[in-house]
């Protein structure tokens, strides 16, 4: 007596692996980046010692182009 055998019901498939990532994924990350910049740009909400005025310099700048 044979013994049946079954067929698969979809192909397989012979590319790449299809991974996706959700929203907040790539969401929290840019925000947090976003938040980080935004502090070290504004210098009013700092409360550390005066650093380098060359450094300041360089992000009065940045803010400056930033706000153009």
């Amino acid at each position: 007596m044979s013994a049946r055998t079954h067929s698969r019901p979809h192909p397989a498939t012979t590319g790449g692996v299809d991974i996706r990532l959700p929203w907040w994924a790539l969401a929290l990350p840019a925000l947090a980046f976003l938040a980080l910049l935004l502090l070290i740009l504004n210098p009013s909400d700092a409360h550390a010692a005066s650093g380098d005025p060359a450094i300041t310099h360089l992000f009065e700048r940045a803010q400056q182009l930033l706000v153009r």
